[in-house]
């Protein structure tokens, strides 16, 4: 058989076996062809066999906190650090724990309390910092785990394991591996959406961290815009009819489907995939972002902030509609808590931008009735460290990215309300009780949603890879 050299580049296995085999080629060709292209076809209901058991949860809304917040300001009070205010960390304490380059030459390591107080709040009587007034009102409904800890000691790296389970580029997010195997409860939007808030500056966040990887490429996040149409290219040209749209994707449609028949590749499917959804994008998006219909009183819990586009509390608020409208998973990044120096302003910033949105959230999917299939997680990536970068004044200090020990929360979606698992040090250094891995929490994460994690994999390059790779372990005692 003769190839014409423009072809030779896009020939496929599946194409040479139809092109000059019969029988056991026609046969592979069938079998591989069929295997690819159920795993790129829509599919509501997701891969055969899952959800792997019943799910607590329908669908998650990750607040992700980039820059690493100091849990030591905000849920990990330690007050007999006033006591030890510039004293040195004690070696017994650090044991010889490696160091990022900002702190690396530092000839001491004083340790300085928190310029913040404590209270206990609710009937669980969880210790939250003065700095969160909103989230202390919504304390039972929270389940916290103290004792996160991860490997990576640098924003990148730490986020990216946070979202994709490794902390090399190039792996699944997790939303996408949930779109993979659960599918999407809506017809008319992405299984995935993402929301970046506008103007906080910080480390940078990067469309891969909500990318499918070796996953087909129609599992990747949507990004949602601040700043004119919502999702890019989704309005028709000037002159250009939704009637004309639709015959234009016929036409395309019948083209990628004779490709895809001719060669089997399954980003042909998705790309078709992606046409009918933005088409159907055009209806639900405009109706999605018009607020017009939601009352005062919904303005009032989220705070004014929530009337404007980019913000964190209009993008919180966005979180509840889109949950309502059966987006499965919907991630948030808030940038900014990287506070190496002048901590007390900084954190006190980031605190008002985000304590009142992120408690309306829970509160608003409560009194909907939706909090308890909506599991929603606040977290960074790492934590600070309880000595001083660069100079300490007597209202002033910063702190270093710190791995060792960490605080997020979960509400909903089947975690118990009212706790909090794990502890820390008397430096909330180190973990001295229940310590969660990174890919703990994923593990977890997934069993409310009705997956094993271990049984949720991706054959790429000879290997089945999964979320949690070959670790981690689902964190019973949290579970309802």
């Amino acid at each position: 058989m003769k190839i014409p050299s423009s072809g030779r580049a896009a020939l496929t296995r599946r194409h040479f076996f139809g092109k000059t085999a019969t029988g056991v080629g026609s046969m592979a060709l069938a079998h591989l062809l069929g295997r690819d292209l159920e795993a790129a076809q829509p599919s509501a209901q997701g891969l055969p066999g899952l959800p792997h058991f019943a799910p607590k949860a329908k669908r998650i809304i990750y607040l992700f906190q980039s820059g690493g917040p100091s849990q030591l300001e905000t849920f990990d009070p330690k007050p007999g650090l006033k006591k030890l205010r510039g004293q040195d960390l004690p070696e017994s304490i650090r044991k010889g724990q490696r160091l990022t380059t900002m702190t690396a030459g530092q000839t001491s390591f004083p340790l300085v309390e928190s310029a913040f107080g404590f209270r206990r709040h609710g009937r669980s009587g969880a210790w939250i910092s003065e700095l969160l007034p909103h989230t202390a009102k919504i304390a039972d409904d929270l389940c916290f785990i103290r004792s996160l800890h991860t490997e990576a000691i640098n924003h990148d790296p730490a986020v990216t394991f946070f979202q994709t389970g490794s902390q090399t580029a190039g792996r699944p997010s997790i939303g996408a591996w949930l779109s993979y195997g659960l599918g999407s409860e809506s017809s008319d939007l992405p299984g995935f959406v993402v929301m970046i808030t506008q103007g906080t500056g910080g480390q940078p966040i990067y469309d891969r961290l909500w990318g499918s990887g070796f996953l087909p490429t129609r599992y990747q996040g949507v990004k949602f815009r601040s700043v004119g149409d919502p999702v890019l290219y989704l309005s028709d040209p000037k002159g250009f009819s939704r009637g004309q749209r639709r015959e234009y994707l016929d036409a395309l449609g019948a083209l990628n489907r004779m490709q895809l028949e001719a060669f089997g590749d399954p980003e042909i499917a998705t790309r078709i995939a992606q046409y009918e959804m933005a088409f159907k994008m055009q209806r639900s998006v405009p109706e999605l972002t018009d607020l017009a219909g939601e009352p005062d009183a919904v303005f009032e819990l989220y705070g004014e902030e929530s009337r404007k586009p980019g913000t964190y509390a209009y993008n919180c608020l966005m979180a509840r509609r889109l949950a309502e409208r059966g987006v499965r998973f919907i991630q948030l990044y808030h940038r900014g808590w990287d506070q190496h120096g002048s901590l007390p302003k900084g954190i006190r910033r980031q605190a008002e931008d985000t304590d009142r949105a992120s408690a309306a959230l829970v509160a608003d999917l409560k009194q909907r009735g939706l909090l308890e299939d909506t599991l929603v997680v606040w977290g960074g990536e790492f934590g600070r460290t309880v000595y001083c970068q660069g100079t300490m004044t007597a209202d002033n200090y910063g702190r270093d990215h710190h791995p060792r020990a960490f605080t997020v929360w979960l509400a909903g979606g089947g975690v118990k309300p009212g706790i909090t698992y794990g502890a820390t040090d008397e430096f909330s250094y180190n973990v001295t009780e229940n310590p969660v891995h990174v890919h703990d929490l994923q593990a977890t994460l997934l069993h409310l949603m009705g997956v094993d994690h271990a049984k949720l994999t991706y054959k790429f390059q000879g290997r089945r890879f999964r979320l949690t790779d070959v670790h981690g372990n689902v964190v019973k005692p949290v579970l309802a």
